[in-house]
């Protein structure tokens, strides 16, 4: 297998694609996981762009090369154009709603969200917070529910 420079930007984009997919899956902040989707994105955008890539061809402009001459297909760099500026509104969008949930919990922490939205759901229809109230079978002890943070702890 030779290794050019094109073979080289293949394996580049895989391997950010790969790194922004184990970024989402293992994640629990979710603050590196909007980063992991940026690598992800990053990785996608020059797939497409390899993808309509010529060694031996010129730039797709009307009036440079005489006729004839083969041209890089501007199909995948108008779709790159149009991915990278949807994703940095995505971003913009996500980063704000991060802001938005650490101001309001103050934490990014996945699994503790998930605590205390279970928390204000339960609240908000006036139930009983998610938890088992039975023992478990074989006698293991329960573990303690965390309590619910008062609104002026989290707020200093």
């Amino acid at each position: 297998m030779e290794l050019n420079f094109v073979t080289i930007l293949y394996v580049g984009a895989i391997g950010l694609l790969l790194i922004g997919a184990m970024g989402l899956v293992m994640g629990n902040n979710l603050f590196r996981m909007v980063l992991a989707l940026v690598l992800a994105e990053a990785g996608v955008n020059l797939l497409l762009i390899l993808a309509g890539y010529r060694g031996d061809a010129t730039a797709p402009i009307l009036g440079i090369a005489p006729a004839g001459v083969q041209m890089v297909d501007p199909v995948p760099q108008v779709l790159v154009l149009t991915a990278i500026v949807i994703g940095v509104g995505v971003q913009a969008l996500a980063v704000a709603v991060l802001i938005r949930v650490f101001r309001a919990y103050g934490t990014l922490d996945a699994r503790e969200l998930k605590t205390l939205f279970e928390f204000d759901v339960a609240a908000e229809k006036g139930t009983e917070p998610p938890g088992s109230t039975q023992a478990p079978a074989g006698g293991r002890p329960l573990s303690p529910v965390p309590p619910r943070p008062q609104a002026d702890e989290a707020s200093s």
